[in-house]
């Protein structure tokens, strides 16, 4: 039974992959650029692109299960075609997928849920890669943002990848909507300091007003449709998505893990 995996080179994709693999399962990765794709063994790459319906034909040859995203092409727009997505993935004789939800749908969700595939909706709150984007401030010794005490309940990237895999690999799953959260609610103050104590030395946090936050955006090229949306959100940060909820230990079996536990894995980044 194949496993194919959209959107396998993103930060998710790559962690879907890895979980699939960790089970054992064959898994195909598809990617707009198979030539730069690099997976370890039990993994083939193929190339398709999910704007392009008919570019997945042979990519679905064989699969049993399917891991998605909502977006494609190089600006991440919205799916416009989900109704042909799901056509084609139902054809292949597919009937199980997983969809991985953004902060906005696309066609492609409502057309899965009016399909007659087994699905599963994950949908993680922010994400811990993303503090990746704070890497040459840190390496700096000073990191320079708005909202310091500003709380959010970050989940690993790799436990969404358990998730979703697990959705994947295992019954019981079909119909939920699984909203995922780390274990704690922890600050921006405190984000900075757990990545200062996985480098051995300290990092000083300097609050922006969010005028001054939204000047320095603009210089760094930053959309002002994006500036809003992340002045807003971490302003007051929604709190059903950021309120711990023990989903990723319900589903996997395993507590989420915390945001130490990703710096210390990923502190050779930020040095």
């Amino acid at each position: 039974m194949t496993f194919l995996v959209a959107g396998a080179t993103g930060t998710v994709g790559r962690q879907v992959v890895g979980a699939l693999r960790g089970a054992g399962a064959p898994v195909r990765a598809l990617t707009r650029r198979p030539g730069e794709a690099v997976f370890g063994p039990g993994v083939e790459v193929v190339g398709g692109d999910l704007t392009d319906a008919a570019s997945l034909a042979s990519a679905l040859d064989g699969v049993a299960a399917v891991h998605l995203i909502n977006f494609g092409g190089d600006g991440y727009a919205p799916l416009e075609n989900g109704r042909e997505l799901v056509a084609m993935i139902e054809a292949a004789g597919v009937r199980r997928v997983t969809m991985l939800a953004g902060w906005s749908e696309s066609t492609l969700e409502p057309a899965v849920r009016a399909s007659g595939l087994a699905w599963t909706v994950v949908a993680p709150t922010e994400i811990m890669a993303n503090a990746l984007e704070w890497a040459d401030e840190v390496r700096a010794g000073r990191v320079e943002r708005p909202y310091g005490d500003s709380r959010t309940a970050m989940v690993h990237e790799g436990d969404i990848g358990a998730v979703a895999a697990t959705a994947l690999l295992e019954d019981g799953h079909a119909g939920e909507e699984y909203l995922l959260t780390g274990p704690e609610r922890i600050s921006l103050r405190e984000k900075i300091a757990a990545l200062g104590s996985a480098v051995g030395r300290e990092v000083e946090f300097v609050e922006l007003t969010a005028d001054q936050a939204r000047e320095a955006m603009r210089a760094q090229g930053v959309p002002e449709h994006m500036i809003d949306f992340q002045l807003e959100v971490f302003a007051e940060p929604p709190v059903v998505y950021n309120t711990p909820n023990g989903v990723v230990e319900k589903v996997t079996g395993r507590p989420a893990r915390t945001f130490a536990q990703w710096a210390e894995q990923n502190a050779t980044a930020f040095r």
